[in-house]
């Protein structure tokens, strides 16, 4: 701005006029100012002052030269130019669309979130298993992959429309299935889904979810079967697990995902450190975290309790614990059960290869959701990204494949269907949105996704989501090593 000056800038200026001719700056300035000689001769002999008090000098009159300047330039301007350079830009009453508005990417809501959460509560989401190795490698798969763009193809209609399981989508989105959401944000599970339900794109209930099976399709009203997914985990107590596959189906969810990846629980570092318990403790240390974040834990604690709603009035238990819901001698055996008693979609969540999606075909699953549960499970998994070609090329062009883990841009997506998904399940980055600003951020998170899905698709120069599955491999390739 005009008038600021560096004060380091100024001091370079000092030294520079001791050593030089201070003389001859001292008459430049007076010039500029219009001053007469007394003054001028006043300045030089300033500055054959010590170094201090030259610097202390020169400061003080390369302020007032910089704000004389100002105000010469300004008097000579007109108001109408003035108003060409000045653009107010409206100012949000909405404390939320305020900060919403300042992401522009899935990497801004995160800095967000990690500001307005209490750090166990986000290290839960941002968190992974030991090394944390295997989170990384996740996204790290995606930026593994360059484009090579078709020039002058005429991209000014774009059909960024997909089939997934016999559904239209406007986009190849899906939201995947996260435990306790109502504990990063009180929208949690309903606010997720009915963001999810207005871009047109399923929401997929996770088993450990805050929200009940009934409660959410009570909220949602009269969404179609294939708005609305529902998560499975195989419980040690089958008839526990028989009874959510009978309530989902009962309640309208028209695919069921059985995730295979958690026979037991995956080693979380950050959650063992912080002591997460489901529900959170107030602890000395929470206490302590209260007053660092008070509008978080009024939201929580103002709430509906919190609990795991599919096994509500369950002990209080820590994150890790949770998998003694589970049940580790769980086999192919399991899943065929599971097909005999859902008419409707099934789907295998694991980070399956090329053998293990050739037996999941075989017993008559509907598609294949990749996955290494976000890096959460076993540490060091394969990045799915890296098992889509393969897999794909097991199961044939028709099997419904999905992939989640390292999902955090539009061109991420874009890579996911040229190596031959169908469409890619998003978790941290809208669970990001969810803490940064409720639904609304999980609203922010999809459209930011979708834009750069949209460009990315434009600047690769094909007009439908079917233009480039078909062209996929001729528009990727391996970035050098």
């Amino acid at each position: 701005m005009l008038g600021e000056v560096d004060l380091q800038a100024a001091d370079v200026a000092a030294e520079a006029a001791a050593s030089a001719s201070a003389t001859a700056l001292a008459t430049a300035w007076a010039r500029d100012w219009g001053l007469g000689l007394p003054v001028t001769t006043a300045i030089v002999v300033m500055t054959r002052a010590g170094t201090s008090v030259r610097c202390l000098l020169f400061r003080s009159i390369y302020y007032t030269w910089a704000a004389f300047r100002a105000r010469s330039i300004v008097a000579t301007m007109k108001v109408r130019d003035m108003r060409k350079l000045v653009q107010l830009r409206p100012v949000s009453l909405n404390a939320t669309e305020r900060r919403l508005s300042s992401c522009f990417d899935i990497a801004d809501l995160r800095r967000v979130a990690k500001r307005r959460i209490p750090r166990p509560v986000f290290d839960y989401v941002d968190g992974a298993a030991d090394e944390e190795i295997a989170v990384k490698a996740n996204e790290a798969a995606f930026r593994a992959w360059r484009f090579q763009p078709r020039a002058l193809a005429g991209v000014g209609t774009l059909d960024t429309t997909t089939q997934v399981l016999g559904s239209a989508l406007p986009v190849p989105l899906l939201l995947g299935p996260a435990g306790y959401t109502r504990m990063m944000h009180p929208d949690g599970e309903i606010g997720a889904a009915r963001a999810a339900l207005r871009h047109g794109v399923p929401y997929i209930l996770s088993t450990m979810a805050a929200t009940g099976i009934e409660e959410l399709r009570g909220a949602v009203g009269g969404a179609s079967p294939g708005s609305l997914w529902f998560q499975l985990y195989v419980t040690r107590d089958r008839e526990q697990a028989h009874d959510l596959v009978k309530r989902a189906a009962d309640n309208g969810y028209g695919t069921l995902v059985v995730t295979v990846d958690t026979v037991v629980a995956g080693n979380r570092v950050r959650d063992l450190r912080n002591g997460l318990t489901i529900p959170p403790s107030l602890t000395l240390g929470t206490v302590v975290q209260v007053g660092a974040k008070p509008g978080y834990w009024w939201r929580l604690l103002s709430g509906p309790a919190l609990d795991y709603a599919n096994f509500a009035g369950g002990p209080r238990t820590t994150i890790r614990q949770t998998a003694e819901f589970f049940d580790p001698d769980v086999t192919w055996a399991d899943i065929e059960d599971v097909r005999s008693r859902w008419a409707g979609k099934l789907l295998i969540k694991g980070p399956l290869g090329p053998a293990d999606a050739r037996r999941a075909v075989e017993l008559g699953v509907d598609g294949l959701l990749l996955s290494n549960h976000g890096g959460r499970q076993l540490d060091r998994a394969v990045a799915p990204a890296d098992l889509i070609a393969p897999v794909r090329e097991a199961v044939g062009p028709s099997l419904t494949l999905l992939v989640d883990s390292g999902i955090r841009h539009g061109a991420d997506v874009a890579v996911a269907l040229a190596l031959g998904a169908d469409a890619a399940v998003l978790g941290r980055a809208y669970l990001y949105g969810l803490m940064a600003g409720g639904t609304a951020g999980v609203d922010r998170a999809l459209d930011l996704l979708t834009s750069q899905f949209r460009s990315t698709m434009q600047l690769l120069g094909v007009t439908s989501v079917a233009e480039l599955r078909k062209r996929g491999r001729e528009l990727i390739t391996r970035a050098a090593s």
